[in-house]
């Protein structure tokens, strides 16, 4: 009796996603890039992500408006192309939290690249952070 052993190769295939983006806010709040709010923020690179792929970035919030106390939220837009937004999304962790004139708080921003995503291999994006007088 022959004993015969097959051997099968694993077949590794990958994507490379680049991105960017830019953030924006409304009058009375800024953006920072560390915990004692003193760098500034303006843009986000998310580096590059595969189908099925999360990123996240952790930035500064603050209120500078004096006596007005403010409800964050987030939008995205100016998607760049246009096809990538729904394949790709941004959300935060600070959705409708109400910060106090002169307050701060860390926001996670995650990227989520769904994994039948195709036909984009790079894109651009406006990550809009407002307050509402609350």
């Amino acid at each position: 009796m022959a004993l015969s052993i097959a051997t099968f190769s694993a077949i590794t295939t990958s994507a490379t996603l680049y991105s960017s983006g830019t953030v924006s806010t409304s009058a009375g709040l800024a953006v920072y890039s560390n915990s004692a709010c003193t760098t500034s923020l303006s843009s986000i690179s998310w580096g590059s992500l595969s189908p099925g792929g999360t990123a996240t970035e952790t930035i500064y919030v603050k209120n500078t408006s004096s006596g007005l106390s403010l409800t964050l939220n987030m939008i995205t837009s100016s998607w760049s192309p246009a096809s990538a937004n729904g394949p790709i999304t941004i959300t935060w962790n600070q959705q409708s939290t109400v910060l106090q004139p002169g307050a701060s708080v860390a926001a996670v921003l995650t990227l989520t690249v769904s994994s039948s995503i195709s036909g984009v291999t790079s894109f651009n994006v406006n990550i809009n952070i407002g307050g509402t007088n609350s």
